[in-house]
């Protein structure tokens, strides 16, 4: 058996169907309640009425928003926890200029008004970027929500839900980091890699196997970027053995079996 085979058999992608019916199932099992700011977005409150029909979470819109029929909505102008909220904001927020006023000001925007209710407790998630730019939606978690213990870099990862391209199924892939982190250095991109990794186990619910993508594979190119990878590859063999993971490799070395085949003989990935 070469290594193409090897790597198909041992490659126990997760389906397509499988990933979303697992993400809406868990979902509807913990009843949590999700807020959404961006509530005069046709995209949002189509996506709102589909989770309060089929029952996966409980919606809350915020913002000064028109009556939308068995969805609940919140006016951060006028809801009884604004001064809560202003004065969370101020809390957190004055050593670092912000003042009474200004928190009072904060408070009426619906995305700082979401992500402190989640920060108090009032909600359990915020849903957000249709309208705001990622720079916004990141900047106003970091202010109220913050990092989780031990996080040292922030970053972003996806999940696509791609056709079928290397075997008869669709499967889920992870990208990371494709918003936050422009030009990482080589502790950063392994902080990142490790993020992902531990949020495709909760997610996707698989084995995840981390490729780290550079124009080059296996030293077929020389320069800064690569070093980085290699760096960032040798940090996570030594903080996470168990990891599977290799790089640098081109993309098609990473995902195509006779291609790594070819390219990477050695690469414990094997496409």
């Amino acid at each position: 058996m070469n290594n193409a085979q090897l790597a198909q058999r041992n490659h126990a992608a997760i389906s397509q169907h499988e990933f979303v019916q697992s993400v809406f199932q868990r979902a509807s099992a913990f009843a949590r309640t999700i807020v959404f700011p961006e509530s005069r977005d046709a995209r949002t409150i189509a996506a709102v009425r589909i989770l309060q029909v089929q029952g996966i979470a409980r919606c809350i819109l915020i913002g000064d928003c028109d009556d939308i029929p068995d969805v609940a909505r919140i006016n951060p102008a006028t809801d009884h926890r604004r001064e809560r909220v202003i004065e969370f904001l101020f809390a957190k927020r004055n050593a670092k200029g912000l003042t009474l006023g200004g928190a009072r000001e904060l408070a009426l925007n619906p995305l700082y008004f979401a992500d402190a209710l989640v920060a108090l407790g009032g909600a359990d998630g915020c849903v957000a970027g249709a309208v705001y730019t990622t720079g916004d939606v990141v900047r106003a978690a970091l202010w109220t929500v913050g990092t989780a213990p031990g996080v040292e870099t922030v970053s972003s990862a996806f999940y696509m839900l791609v056709q079928p391209f290397r075997s008869s199924a669709g499967e889920v892939l992870t990208f990371t980091d494709c918003a936050v982190v422009p030009h990482p250095t080589s502790r950063q991109l392994a902080d990142i890699a490790l993020a992902a990794a531990a949020d495709r186990t909760r997610i996707v619910g698989d084995e995840p196997r981390v490729a780290l993508l550079s124009y080059s594979t296996q030293g077929s190119a020389q320069g800064p970027s690569i070093d980085v990878v290699r760096e960032a590859k040798a940090l996570l063999q030594t903080e996470a053995p168990n990891l599977l993971v290799d790089g640098e490799l081109q993309a098609d070395a990473a995902l195509i079996a006779s291609v790594a085949e070819r390219k990477a003989p050695d690469s414990a990935l094997h496409g």
